[in-house]
């Protein structure tokens, strides 16, 4: 398996490396002889939070993701690489059989919008005492502008409703924003809190 590393705020570690190399070639056993890509970015955070992502990208696209933070990097690969494994397990048919959609992939911006510039202002207490107040007229002045905190962009892949679902599985998410190949539209499978799956479809 090729394995490709990243280490921000801590030292390249040769240790570690390897150590997360291992945890991963376990895995090759369920893809046969295929060629696996694999990232992992290992960071520490606030001075005691190790966290591991890791990442394979099999042949036929599909991307296998987790993530782990504990106070020991070593801890943090065994359990992302133990929740990478119980995914396989539980989709390698799926996997297995899913072949890749051919066409445009169409690409979509993700932000992260800060809450105090969409949200009304809690009124002061002046103000909730005022004439116009008593009279039901709305005492919250809008911001102009939002403030983006966090942008990414991604691209929409085309997969049918059933691969959605399983990718989003496999990448830990709870939601997924794909091209349907049966509508040619854009759509998004989400997960419910009844543990079904919603489907938005344009």
């Amino acid at each position: 398996m090729e394995l490709a590393t990243t280490f921000r705020h801590m030292a390249a570690s040769q240790a570690v490396r390897e150590y997360a190399a291992d945890r991963l070639d376990k895995i090759r056993k369920y893809f046969s002889k295929e060629p696996l890509a694999a990232h992992a970015v290992f960071a520490v955070e606030g001075g005691f939070h190790h966290v591991a992502d890791l990442n394979i990208t099999l042949p036929n696209g599909i991307v296998i993701k987790a993530k782990e933070t504990t106070e020991d990097m070593y801890s943090s690969i065994d359990l992302a690489a133990a929740r990478i494994e119980r995914q396989v397990r539980k989709w390698k048919d799926k996997i297995r059989d899913h072949k890749p959609h051919v066409g445009p992939e169409v690409p979509f911006r993700q932000m992260i919008l800060a809450a105090e510039d969409l949200e009304p202002r809690r009124a002061s207490t002046e103000a909730a005492t005022a004439p116009a107040a008593r009279k039901g007229k709305p005492t919250a002045t809008a911001v102009p502008g939002v403030k983006v905190i966090k942008e990414q962009t991604f691209k929409a892949r085309r997969m049918s409703v059933e691969d959605a679902v399983m990718q989003m599985n496999l990448l830990g998410n709870d939601f997924m924003v794909f091209t349907n190949t049966e509508s040619r539209g854009i759509a998004v499978v989400f997960r419910r809190k009844d543990g079904n799956y919603g489907l938005i479809d344009t």
